[in-house]
């Protein structure tokens, strides 16, 4: 094969190849001219070097805070697999910081030639159901959507809401289109007039369709699918087959992505999936390049005269290998390798939480053979299913039974000092020892599981001690743990150190018996209040179909 090494001079340089034209669907031998960064003429020739050029890859939706890097430190692994966008919602950090922490992620993103677009979070809190570090209302929301960084209204997870007129949802909504910027949308489950209701707010896109008869539905009421492929929550076997019936309302995203899988692929892995499915190539890469800038109105280059010069070349249309990454014209990764610089960043934080005693934990049994409420975890999915299951008692507690998989789960506020919320979950695998993590969406409180309570009161207090992120406690004596001190969600750390840190922790807990791909992303969902349909928040175990508390034992 030819070199892909283009002729650069100070100001331009031309490099050749066959190039995908994702809007006249047709691939042909080209020369692209680019001066400062812009792309100034695509000239079709007779041959070219054995490579591809095809306009880079854009994730449509991802909360960034979730690889558990700051964004300069993402951009720099997300670059050597040919993504050089992000449609980025700050929901996460805006949870425990509030404006300063939005404004934090738009400081940092500015550092990285990467093209970050951020979102106003539309529900901070998520619910009034737990305790969250900040509280964004309309017009705060008005106020960051009158931002030029400000690019969409984020995921409106609110959707009871929605569907209820509540008077502040519907305030930012509408904020949002007096500034005509698209809404997001999140509402799993929806299906019919109700999907239908849902999107006639307003609402563009979601991300949490988990059925291809929800996304039909969906797509019926007028809104765009974004098939997710996250790190827990893996939609795309379900929904793929989207490209193929409606390929123009299509985009992939991940969502939340650790950063050991960062590391390993992002956006062209989906591509790849679909490609080896036999899906269209103009549609895979339709969904995974063209949509997202069209549908957000962002200002990415789709390798046309007078584009910004974002492009990436790959080897060819089967390993689709991504040889070279180009940003604004700048080569940015090249053979898998990032040439982004570091930065250094500070960090930001909100954590009030006090050392707690082994017996905040305990659950007293209301009866001599208790039946318990537990949460079913499923592997690849941020939905769960509500149990109902005799407990194991011993001297009048409810305690774990690991050989049953039933185990205690608590969530500790980190905002203030607060009684500790346990309940009782099955699926993690635990044999013995615990997990726990500052990473638990929405509100990102302490969320700790394990087999007995000296193990999840050491690994929450690790992280008590370190005001913020991840710990596996192999007994109350032996807790190793990654430091996040950037709001207890982020590294300080580069992504290729905290993608070794965060291997090592999942190493570990496969050594405590856990056989779910990514537990601590597991684990950081089993808080989210707003997928049914039982979960577990600071103030006690929630119904999600019910939208309403619940007791442990009934």
């Amino acid at each position: 094969m030819e070199t892909a090494t283009p002729e650069i001079t100070e100001r331009s340089f031309t490099i050749s190849g066959k190039l995908i034209d994702l809007f006249q669907r047709r691939t042909y031998p080209a020369e692209i001219t680019v001066e400062k960064g812009i792309i100034t003429a695509i000239t079709e020739i007779e041959t070219a070097p054995d490579q591809y050029i095809l306009p880079g890859f854009v994730d449509a939706h991802i909360h960034i805070e979730s690889s558990m890097l700051v964004p300069t430190a993402f951009a720099q692994i997300a670059v050597i697999h040919g993504t050089v966008a992000t449609v980025s919602d700050p929901h996460e950090i805006a949870n425990v910081n509030g404006l300063k922490g939005v404004q934090y992620m738009i400081d940092n993103s500015k550092l990285s030639q990467f093209k970050f677009f951020f979102g106003a979070p539309s529900c901070v809190p998520a619910t009034n159901f737990e305790s969250a570090g900040a509280t964004l209302d309309a017009s705060a929301v008005e106020e960051l959507l009158r931002s030029p960084d400000i690019w969409y209204l984020s995921e409106m997870m609110n959707y009871p809401g929605v569907l209820h007129n509540d008077p502040e949802v519907m305030a930012k909504i509408e904020a949002a289109k007096r500034v005509g910027k698209p809404i997001d949308g999140h509402a799993p489950g929806l299906k019919g007039d109700v999907a239908a209701r849902y999107a006639a707010a307003g609402i563009s896109t979601d991300h949490e369709c988990f059925t291809l008869d929800e996304a039909l539905d969906k797509i019926k009421a007028g809104m765009h699918i974004l098939i997710r492929e996250g790190s827990a929550a893996r939609n795309y076997e379900a929904l793929a087959d989207l490209l193929r019936s409606h390929p123009d309302k299509v985009m992939f995203c991940s969502d939340d992505k650790h950063p050991d899988e960062l590391l390993l692929y992002h956006i062209n892995s989906l591509v790849k999936r679909s490609l080896n499915k036999g899906y269209d190539l103009y549609d895979v890469l339709s969904a995974a390049c063209v949509h997202p800038v069209l549908h957000y109105k962002l200002p990415v280059g789709l390798l046309r005269e007078k584009d910004a010069a974002d492009f990436i070349v790959v080897n060819n249309l089967e390993n689709f290998d991504i040889l070279q990454t180009y940003i604004n014209g700048q080569l940015v990764a090249e053979q898998g390798r990032s040439l982004l610089p570091d930065v250094t960043a500070k960090p930001i934080n909100n954590f009030h939480a006090h050392k707690q005693d082994a017996g905040a934990f305990k659950v007293k049994a209301r009866s001599a053979a208790p039946v318990i409420k537990v949460i079913e975890a499923i592997e690849g999915q941020l939905i769960t299913k509500a149990l109902q299951l005799p407990a194991k008692v011993e001297d009048a507690y409810i305690v774990s039974d690991p050989d049953r998989d039933i185990l205690k789960v608590a969530v500790i506020n980190r905002y203030a000092n607060a009684p500790v919320a346990v309940a009782f979950i099955k699926n993690f695998g635990l044999t013995h020892g615990a997990l726990a993590s500052t990473v638990a969406h929405d509100c990102h409180n302490i969320i700790s599981v394990g087999v007995d309570d000296d193990s999840i009161c050491a690994a929450a207090n690790a992280l008590i001690y370190h005001q913020g992120g991840l710990a596996v406690a192999r007994n109350s004596a032996d807790v190793t743990c990654m430091p996040l001190p950037v709001a207890g969600l982020m590294s300080l750390e580069n992504g290729y150190d905290a993608a070794a840190a965060y291997t090592k922790l999942n190493d570990i807990t496969r050594e405590l018996g856990t056989a779910l791909h990514a537990p601590f992303m597991t684990l950081s969902f089993m808080a989210l209040l707003v997928i049914p349909s039982l979960k577990l928040s600071d103030k006690g175990l929630f119904d999600g179909e019910k939208f309403e508390f619940t007791s442990v034992e009934i």
